[in-house]
């Protein structure tokens, strides 16, 4: 019985803490940088052009999920991309045969002013990811497509952050 007081009590001081803590954070001014007016507005009207591809197309998906896209309004700014990829052979064994890759994209983007045409803003990201290297021919295209989605997914979230940072600047100036 004494037990389960004491998880009691463990469980009450803990739940005490984190009110607490939410407390002391609303009362210093925290505010989430999402949460400053237009920021994420600016975020979800951003219409992104994705290059050919696979991983342009993952890149595409990724962002408009991490964007919050707007599909029924109409887009205040215009993305448009290019993406280099490498593929380096890593682990040689005896025979010269890889045993793993490294995946690395590069993005370049240009963020545009739908109403404008003007480039307001440009940035690079770089993502690298490695995978292992199959003797099974459908494994090894699982483990590359696999490492092309984390790229992608990956580099998605860096050019979100910049986007974020530099809506917030943004405002910040007006």
């Amino acid at each position: 019985m004494t037990q389960m007081i004491r998880k009691w009590v463990q469980r009450a001081g803990g739940l005490c803490a984190g009110m607490i803590a939410a407390t002391t954070l609303g009362a210093c001014g925290f505010t989430p940088m999402y949460a400053t007016p237009g920021v994420s507005a600016g975020l979800s009207s951003i219409d992104v052009e994705a290059p050919q591809g696979r991983v342009g197309f993952l890149l595409r998906q990724a962002l408009d999920d991490d964007l919050g896209h707007d599909k029924l309004a109409a887009p205040q700014w215009r993305m448009e991309m290019t993406i280099d990829q490498t593929r380096d052979p890593r682990g040689l064994t005896f025979e010269d045969v890889a045993e793993r890759y490294v995946l690395g994209i590069t993005v370049s983007y240009k963020l545009i002013d739908a109403a404008t045409g003007k480039v307001a803003h440009t940035g690079k990201v770089s993502s690298q990811v490695s995978y292992d290297a199959a003797d099974a021919p459908y494994a090894g295209i699982a483990a590359r497509q696999d490492s092309q989605q984390r790229a992608a997914t990956d580099a998605a979230q860096k050019i979100q952050i910049d986007l974020a940072a530099w809506m917030l600047t943004k405002h910040a100036k007006q």
